[in-house]
């Protein structure tokens, strides 16, 4: 009881500090004391052991035994058809690799010269009309000389090139295991040389088969030859004398004989372009499909015959294997 103050104030005064403490002060600390009990719990039901058994944890699958045998089944099979044959081979290429990697030293720009220099005088002494295995013979004595030189002078410089010793090392190393390579790095580059043999298949008395002649049969003193050509005077040029089959031309070789006035050259001989893709001939002309020429000898003579030989096709870049002229020599 306070003094000074009638008894009921008193109980009023202490009444309302009462609720004043309530409302803040406890109402704080329950609030504090409910989140603590509450976490508290929260962190027993994740954290006790026991808990969650019955469930797998996140990124967790729980198999069976059959799956499990299935699992592993399938990674024997995995390992068993791995091709290790084919992985050792490579692991072992690639430390061969490797090795001629480290082996291999790149030539200094200044010997890469010098090389090439060489080189290049040594062609231009063999000469401009030199065909490739010559060129390659060049190149290839001018290397084996240079190794000779090398070995010969192991103590001492070489005298045209003024090697160091460490120079003369990996410029044998390059032209003993690396030539193709040093080759390739100085820029030279010879075609390969490329030999054309022609092969008779035919067999033993094998009949060749007969070529189809378009248009009508020819008369038997038209004489017909296929892939051939006769020389003679012309009577008729065949650039604007073009007849629709070799029969025809042969015809009208036999008409103009007979029309020809005295003196005047007579036709018997006729040249006939049967190929759809023309005919070749060494003049400055383009003969074309079904040009028929007349022409006149008193001793026919042959101009080219079956085939062109190869010292007039290597003179005559643009001339076929097989001479496609046909002709024939007028009975008399």
């Amino acid at each position: 009881m306070v003094r000074g103050l009638p008894p009921a104030t008193a109980l009023r005064g202490r009444a309302a500090a009462a609720v004043r403490w309530c409302t803040c002060r406890r109402v704080a600390v329950a609030v504090c004391l409910g989140n603590l009990v509450a976490a508290l719990l929260v962190a027993r039901a994740l954290y006790a052991p026991g808990t969650f058994t019955s469930s797998p944890r996140r990124g967790e699958v729980k198999c069976s035994k059959e799956q499990m045998r299935w699992v592993e089944e399938s990674i024997r099979i995995r390992r068993a058809a791995e091709p290790v044959e084919l992985i050792e081979a490579v692991k072992k290429l690639r430390k061969a690799f490797e090795r001629e990697a480290k082996r291999r030293k790149e030539l200094p720009l200044e010997l890469k010269q010098k090389v090439s220099h060489e080189i290049l005088q040594r062609l231009r002494d063999l000469g401009e009309n030199r065909n490739t295995t010559q060129q390659r013979e060049a190149i290839e004595s001018w290397r084996v000389e240079m190794l000779k030189s090398i070995r010969s002078s192991s103590t001492h410089n070489l005298s045209n090139f003024s090697l160091t010793s460490e120079e003369s090392r990996i410029l044998k190393r390059a032209l003993e295991f690396n030539w193709r390579m040093l080759l390739e790095d100085i820029g030279l580059w010879i075609p390969p040389t490329v030999y054309h043999i022609e092969h008779d298949d035919k067999l033993e008395n094998e009949l060749e088969e007969e070529e189809i002649i378009p248009g009508p049969p020819l008369p038997p003193e038209c004489n017909a030859e296929l892939h051939t050509d006769y020389g003679g005077t012309a009577v008729r040029w065949g650039l604007t004398h073009h007849k629709e089959s070799a029969a025809d031309c042969c015809q009208a070789c036999i008409d103009q004989a007979k029309r020809a006035k005295p003196g005047a050259l007579r036709c018997n001989i006729w040249v006939y372009c049967p190929s759809e893709y023309g005919c070749y001939s060494p003049d400055k002309y383009e003969h074309k499909h079904q040009e028929c020429w007349l022409k006149q000898a008193d001793h026919p003579k042959l101009n080219f015959k079956d085939r062109y030989s190869e010292p007039y096709r290597d003179s005559h870049p643009t001339a076929p294997v097989v001479v496609p002229w046909m002709s024939g020599v007028i009975s008399p």
